[in-house]
């Protein structure tokens, strides 16, 4: 039995959604003016068909890879800068020294906001971060070598985790593919969730900036992160428990 066209549109416009990452039933059920239970049943019958891949509460398109870095620095900028906008209350504590940053289009924003704090030592693995802060009056910056994304520009791999598992720092903010209360953060390869569980395991405090689209996506690899971290949204921080 063929699917009704005004069904078919609606599905044709998931998938134009799904093509920019993961949603959730509740913001494709309002983007798209109808039920959350409408939405549920495509999702079912297009998961069936191999369409879409279901998560938790949402989808994303069936294939979704992590777009480039420099795609991604252009997509929720509204959302990113919230987000950057609300990490800084981490930061304005005196007791913090040390900083990991990471790779990723978020954090990229939290090093422009931080460029002229001389107090502060940030260890990074991203490229673009490490560019953003390289300057006089600024913090002191130390590259964690490794192998380099392609995609994220930020550094992976055996070296990456020996330099990792040898300092602590006050704080870490991490960037993430995937965001999940029990999983914790998802990424899209085993090395890169390696990486983030190392050193989330030498922060005092761990700090997630992730907007929500990244809520309950299905990716490759899990990183469990230690136990009180937070995960800081569009919409702001919730600690995790």
């Amino acid at each position: 039995m063929a699917i009704r066209t005004g069904t078919q549109k609606r599905r044709d416009d998931i998938q134009s959604l799904l093509a920019t990452g993961s949603w959730t039933i509740s913001r494709l059920a309002v983007e798209l003016e109808t039920s959350e239970s409408t939405i549920r049943r495509d999702l079912r019958e297009m998961s069936a068909t191999g369409e879409v891949i279901r998560t938790i509460g949402g989808a994303t398109a069936a294939g979704y890879v992590e777009p480039p870095l420099g795609q991604r620095m252009e997509a929720n900028a509204e959302a990113k800068d919230a987000i950057a906008a609300a990490a800084m209350d981490y930061l304005g504590d005196g007791s913090v020294r040390t900083v990991f940053l990471d790779a990723g289009s978020t954090t990229v924003r939290v090093a422009q906001r931080i460029r002229d704090r001389e107090d502060l030592t940030v260890y990074t693995r991203g490229l673009e971060v490490a560019m953003a802060l390289a300057q006089p009056n600024g913090p002191e910056v130390v590259m964690v070598g490794g192998r380099v994304s392609a995609k994220s520009h930020g550094t992976t791999g055996a070296f990456s985790d020996h330099a990792l598992g040898r300092i602590r720092v006050d704080l870490a903010l991490l960037g993430a593919d995937a965001v999940d209360a029990a999983k914790g953060l998802g990424e899209p390869t085993l090395d890169e969730a390696r990486t983030k569980e190392v050193i989330s395991e030498r922060a005092r405090t761990v700090v997630v900036l992730a907007d929500s689209s990244k809520a309950g996506r299905e990716v490759s690899a899990w990183a469990p992160l230690s136990e009180g971290w937070v995960w800081i949204d569009e919409d702001g921080v919730h600690p995790q428990r």
